[in-house]
């Protein structure tokens, strides 16, 4: 059986689907559509990527903590219950 790591998935999932565009000043905007609010900018594609992601964690982990409803992506929804193993099972 695969070990499955739901929010590196989310998050790799949603880095995925990111797009950049060249400013006129030569530097880097990124977004996440599916994830309002997640955007970036960075001197170089690189730097714009690597501070997108930090923001996209950054959001994910306030929503969870939050309880905000997350965006569904690749079919992995954030947004349930976790499920408990019963006590006696420990």
């Amino acid at each position: 059986m695969a070990t499955r790591f739901v929010l590196s998935d989310y998050l790799e999932s949603a880095m995925a689907q990111a797009s950049y565009d060249k400013l006129e000043d030569e530097s880097y905007f990124g977004r996440v559509p599916s994830c309002t609010g997640v955007v970036a900018f960075g001197a170089t594609l690189r730097e714009c990527e690597q501070e997108l992601q930090s923001t996209l964690e950054d959001w994910v982990l306030l929503g969870l903590k939050l309880r905000h409803a997350l965006p569904v992506i690749d079919e992995i929804d954030l947004n349930t219950e976790p499920e408990y193993e019963p006590l006696g099972a420990v």
